[in-house]
């Protein structure tokens, strides 16, 4: 028999994880910088807790049982244990609270897709307690900040507002938004055209469908609709921000080429406010990297008196950073290189080997220091084995416990 890992989970082996740590410690310190401090918190929640925001569809779960048959969740994703963490038990905390997270997350293959991925690593930030233009900027300007910091900088922005496009969305009766609505966000043209709409409406789908492009030839249109307040509102914090953005970018910020893109919706009502994709070039075959944005209502579910708070975020898609990273040649081809190889030269030599071994990764904050187990005894097998592992140094230690050293060509 040949064992396997299940159907949609994998290994991580030595190259794979170097790999990816180089991509999270250069994410993490991006994040450090800007004042983030990074929360865990459990792989397992209570089903209700993970579909109370409403953004999860539940055949997406791996559920599991507790011992009193509650039903358990694997999380699928890190925003809602991270809300009901900040609510619950990190109360007294003074906002806005800044908080990162890098993890793994799981989510069920859909039926038919059995060979499908149904484990992922993300990073990511929650800006919690800060409901302003200028949080929105924030967090913007740290997701081009990171992207930079990994080599990535011809990348762009869809940005749209959830709120805004489910406003406009409110002129079609009930009994057709929702469809207008998935038709909007999956693009379907074909639908909105053949769809049982007045003109008028099927004019207004079709608006909205094509709201996408130059961010001033946007607000533009969106403009010269009969708006209401709120919705003027919106728009004008809309432009605030990418004033905000293109200041910044002035000032030596690098915020990513920006597509507006009112079209930009999700087919659930977890998004209240701006809602974004990060898309990588034509160059890397347009994947997605990230996505995130404003979720001003979730907290308030998990807070035990109901209280408000408002909240934005997103998350990176490690396995998507790393196929594009790969693919231009930015990430390590080889694990670490180790530094010295301590070599016993008779077995009576072992004690004084592991001591001068110890004694070498104390000399310095990383020293990658092997020993000798005594599988080889000819030192050209010795030196070959070395160079196979990249290792620079070796350390011959007699009986006496005095050691010589040898620099591998």
């Amino acid at each position: 028999m040949v064992y396997q890992p299940p159907v949609g989970a994998r290994d991580l082996f030595p190259l794979d994880v170097a790999q990816k740590r180089w991509i999270e410690e250069r994410i993490q310190t991006i994040f450090h910088r800007w004042g983030y401090h990074r929360i865990i918190t459990s792989t397992l929640e209570r089903l209700e807790t993970l579909m109370a925001g409403g953004a999860i569809d539940p055949a997406t779960v791996i559920q599991l049982q507790d011992l009193e048959g509650q039903p358990l969740g694997l999380r699928p994703e890190l925003t809602a244990s991270i809300a009901r963490a900040a609510v619950t038990r990190m109360a007294g905390v003074p906002h806005p609270q800044r908080l990162y997270y890098n993890a793994n997350v799981f989510r069920r293959a859909v039926q038919g897709n059995h060979n499908r991925q149904q484990e992922f690593y993300q990073a990511g930030v929650e800006l919690l307690g800060a409901g302003t233009v200028a949080a929105d900027a924030e967090i913007v300007l740290l997701l081009a900040d990171c992207l930079q910091a990994l080599g990535l900088p011809h990348c762009y922005l869809i940005l749209g507002d959830a709120g805004l496009t489910r406003s406009l969305l409110s002129v079609f009766p009930g009994n057709v938004r929702n469809q207008v609505r998935e038709a909007i966000a999956t693009l379907d043209r074909m639908c909105l055209e053949t769809m049982n709409l007045l003109p008028e409406l099927r004019e207004r789908a079709m608006l909205l469908l094509d709201l996408r492009g130059n961010p001033a030839d946007v607000l533009q249109k969106i403009s010269s609709l009969d708006l209401e307040p709120a919705q003027r509102e919106t728009v004008s914090n809309l432009k605030l921000l990418l004033e905000l953005l293109q200041a910044s970018q002035a000032h030596g910020q690098k915020p990513l080429a920006i597509v507006l893109d009112l079209s930009l919706i999700q087919t659930f009502d977890y998004y209240t406010g701006i809602v974004f994709e990060v898309v990588s070039g034509a160059a890397s075959g347009q994947r997605v990297l990230g996505q995130g944005g404003r979720y001003d209502q979730l907290l308030e579910l998990y807070h035990p008196q109901a209280a408000s708070c408002p909240g934005i975020g997103f998350v990176l898609n490690i396995e998507e950073l790393h196929q594009v990273l790969l693919s231009q040649g930015k990430l390590p081809l080889h694990i670490p290189a180790g530094d010295w190889l301590v070599v016993a030269t008779t077995p009576d030599a072992m004690a004084n080997a592991f001591a001068s071994a110890a004694s070498l990764r104390e000399s310095a904050p990383l020293v990658r220091v092997e020993v000798e187990l005594g599988d080889r005894s000819n030192p050209d097998d010795i030196r070959d084995y070395a160079r196979q592992r990249r290792i620079r140094q070796i350390a011959w230690v007699n009986a006496d416990g005095r050691s010589e050293s040898e620099t591998l060509g």
